[in-house]
């Protein structure tokens, strides 16, 4: 593509723009080549504009700045106030808007995304739609591979896999939409026609420092919305009706209690899943899943208001919702052969911990006890460490404290915080995740419980800047298979 016409969308009017072929973009250097584009972007670590020279080196036939005086170039430099801006609408016009000829179906808020997107791509499964998944358990669609990544892909990435999708006549794609995505304008050029918000609660807050900033980055899914689209909100959460507010296109009103356009109006949970009738208008769906929970009956709630607005038949919602029994890394279940289970939940925020672990205690037998293994992430909000140790203190019999991604940060100084939200003794500190949750495994008895928060099926330790192999799921694994 000629480069006038790539960035035609980003220069004012009268600019002159040299004749250069672009054949490939990219926002590092090191991915530069010949006829590529180089959008100098301005990181949390590194600043684009400092490897221009380098990506010029490596072959690149065009730069786009944000106007300081870079020198002489020898390349055309496109000079824009918002280079992140300016990358996502690049990315769109390379890759002819693919949004465009989707229906795209965004999901933001602090828990539940995963699950909703989830249980969606599976409603549209039932409904014979050539759909596709995307989000932090990487592309779940026919013909692709699942890669995890980001819970939201760069510009560059997202336009491409939205383009890979048309070509491979997906027509519905399902999508989480993180917080720090919609910061960095990640999605900017991304054409929602339904966006959903689950709920807010502390999180990313060494990013955005207050909650006030974490909800308006959330509402810019909202803001984004065409007024022929669909915003769905959850109006039990607290934010609800602030989060309505912020969408111009129609909403529907989400709540488990009635008093909305979308409810439960019958409703039971057990050990064994949720059953109940959810109402929207004329229309009744009738729910039975294996799902257990609170959050889960919130998060089937979004996911059948999805089908709704899109005219899917009740009956298909139905299996829809029937067929999707469990989703990785969220309330698995292991037995142990001595009548011990153990549960796996990728839970790593206060209000995560407060849902998972009031759920699960609620299930525990009189005659068993419930641990809980955790930690807490490096280089994160720190503030929110002495409550999910609170919390976990307040349901569990024993706490198992051990690492979880501690990343640049001391083992000993996140475990300390986490202390302070603790005011009993019983709990075990361990430096290896492996060797404690091991440890946990061989203590629990007939009927007990063990919780393991944080990790879900990740397969890396992040220390020290790097990413060792390790994996809860394969511990867990290896002592059912033992028994």
């Amino acid at each position: 593509m000629e480069l006038k016409q790539l960035v035609q969308n980003i220069v004012q009017d009268g600019f002159t723009i040299p004749l250069v072929d672009i054949s490939h973009l990219c926002t590092h250097s090191e991915e530069a080549t010949n006829g590529s584009l180089f959008v100098a972007v301005y990181g949390s670590s590194f600043d684009g504009h400092d490897f221009i020279n380098q990506a010029i080196d490596n072959g690149a036939s065009a730069v786009i700045s944000n106007g300081r005086d870079m020198g002489n170039l020898t390349v055309p430099n496109i000079k824009v106030a918002n280079p992140r801006l300016a990358v996502s609408r690049v990315a769109a016009t390379y890759y002819a808007n693919p949004t465009k000829e989707l229906t795209v179906i965004g999901i933001t808020g602090t828990n539940g995304k995963t699950t909703t997107a989830s249980i969606v791509q599976s409603i549209f499964k039932a409904n014979g739609m050539n759909s596709a998944q995307l989000g932090t358990l990487g592309i779940i669609a026919d013909g692709f591979t699942s890669e995890k990544s980001l819970t939201t892909p760069d510009p560059i990435s997202l336009q491409k896999i939205f383009r890979d999708f048309v070509d491979q006549g997906i027509t519905h794609v399902v999508m989480e939409v993180s917080s720090h995505a919609l910061d960095q304008l990640r999605v900017a050029d991304v054409e929602f026609d339904i966006a959903v918000f689950t709920n807010l609660s502390p999180d990313h807050l060494d990013y955005h420092h207050t909650m006030d900033d974490y909800f308006h980055a959330k509402s810019k899914l909202f803001h984004a919305l065409p007024i022929t689209g669909t915003a769905i909100i959850n109006f039990d959460d607290p934010r609800g009706e602030a989060m309505a507010k912020e969408s111009q296109a129609p909403v529907v009103k989400l709540s488990k209690n009635g008093d909305a356009d979308i409810y439960f109006s019958e409703l039971s949970q057990s050990i064994h899943g949720i059953q109940g009738v959810i109402k929207a208008g004329e229309n009744e769906v009738k729910i039975n899943s294996s799902m257990v929970g609170e959050f889960n009956v919130e998060n089937i709630l979004s996911a059948v208001s999805v089908g709704i607005s899109l005219g899917i038949k009740p009956d298909i919602i139905h299996s829809g919702v029937s067929a999707c029994d469990f989703v990785e890394g969220r309330m698995e279940v292991f037995n142990l052969e001595n009548g011990a289970t153990v549960i796996v939940d990728y839970a790593h925020t206060p209000d995560a911990y407060e849902k998972v672990l009031s759920t699960i205690s609620g299930m525990k037998s009189s005659s068993g006890k419930l641990h809980v293994l955790f930690g807490c992430g490096g280089d994160r909000d720190t503030t929110k460490r002495p409550e999910m140790g609170r919390i976990a203190e307040h349901y569990s019999d024993l706490l198992w404290i051990t690492p979880d991604n501690p990343r640049s940060e001391s083992i000993a100084e996140i475990n300390a915080e986490i202390l302070n939200g603790l005011s009993t003794d019983q709990f075990c500190i361990f430096d290896d995740r492996g060797k404690g949750l091991q440890k946990a495994i061989s203590q629990l008895e007939s009927s007990d419980i063990l919780v393991v928060l944080g990790k879900g099926r990740e397969n890396g330790q992040e220390i020290d800047g790097q990413t060792h192999p390790y994996s809860d799921i394969e511990i867990i694994e290896k002592a059912v298979h033992a028994n």
